[in-house]
């Protein structure tokens, strides 16, 4: 036998081992979404808003439009949970339907930012040169007008209701997504896997759709995510100043704008739309501050 070659030391064979099994980029980001207190306290809220929004006024007696006037101003009671307006509308079922108003709001809105500011920025990003400053041009010009003033424009044009509502706040909230991914697309282009497909004959859609945006979507999602409490405060706000959702629908900003009359001798009513507001809010901030942190590269361990 020859001496030059002799077995391994299984020590030296089991140094070489994985010691766990490799994960993908998106189940890593999952275990480290999951590990996050607040951004799960978030989610599980959010969950429980949006059930509580969809099959709560199906078991409940009152629509959100039944007005009681042997019931008007009713404190909170085992009758009516969150106590009657000043027609006598239950407002625990009030403030269901107004979730579903708001959150309806701000996921379409943001679901229409990503579209058009992803495809925007990568576009701009992708092609650079004249296309880039010119459509980046165009982007500086929308942020630098005053959104409230073509919203309540557009408010006096359509009238206040929820596509006027979308429209306005789908106008200018997608330039931070077209930004985000511009940025993206131009540090992703001159990867090398985005050059092997030039080379095998992908055009340029099939590059920037299949290989350029799929590897951007971690900071595209997380500014998505921002974009939805972002929509349901705009749409409050607009309710609240009475140019947003009309009677007799109700969302949050129009139930806190018609409890301002009783705002000291029936505070509840100002109490449960804003606790509303401010739960969703924190609730998404938190899932947003979540993902920032799960989808980070540098975080990864």
């Amino acid at each position: 036998m020859d001496n030059r070659y002799q077995p391994l030391d299984p020590a030296v064979l089991s140094s070489d081992e994985i010691s766990r099994p490799s994960v993908s980029y998106w189940k890593d980001a999952w275990r480290r979404f999951r590990h996050d207190k607040l951004a799960m306290f978030g989610l599980i809220t959010i969950l429980i808003i949006s059930l509580f929004a969809i099959f709560g006024p199906m078991f409940c007696p009152y629509g959100y439009e039944d007005a009681d006037f042997m019931n008007i101003g009713k404190w909170p009671s085992a009758e009516h949970w969150f106590g009657t307006d000043a027609l006598g509308r239950d407002l625990y079922v009030r403030i269901l339907y107004g979730a579903r108003i708001s959150l309806s709001i701000g996921v379409v809105a943001a679901l229409v930012n990503m579209v058009i500011g992803v495809l925007y920025g990568g576009i701009a990003g992708y092609f650079g040169g004249l296309v880039d400053n010119i459509m980046m041009r165009i982007v500086d010009i929308l942020i630098a007008l005053p959104s409230l003033l073509y919203t309540i424009l557009l408010m006096m044009l359509l009238g206040s209701n929820v596509r006027s509502i979308l429209i306005a706040l789908c106008l200018s909230s997608w330039v931070g997504t077209a930004r985000i991914t511009r940025s993206q697309v131009v540090s992703l282009k001159h990867q090398e896997y985005a050059l092997a497909a030039k080379l095998a004959g992908a055009s340029d859609f099939e590059i920037l759709i299949r290989h350029l945006l799929p590897n951007a979507m971690g900071p595209i999602i997380v500014s998505v995510m921002f974009l939805i409490p972002s929509a349901i405060f705009s749409e409050a706000f607009l309710s609240f100043l009475g140019i947003g959702i009309q009677e007799p629908m109700a969302s949050w900003g129009t139930l806190a704008n018609d409890a301002i009359p009783k705002l000291t001798s029936a505070p509840y009513q100002m109490f449960f739309p804003i606790a509303a507001i401010s739960l969703t809010m924190f609730s998404l901030n938190f899932i947003g501050d979540g993902l920032r942190d799960a989808l980070d590269p540098k975080l990864k361990k």
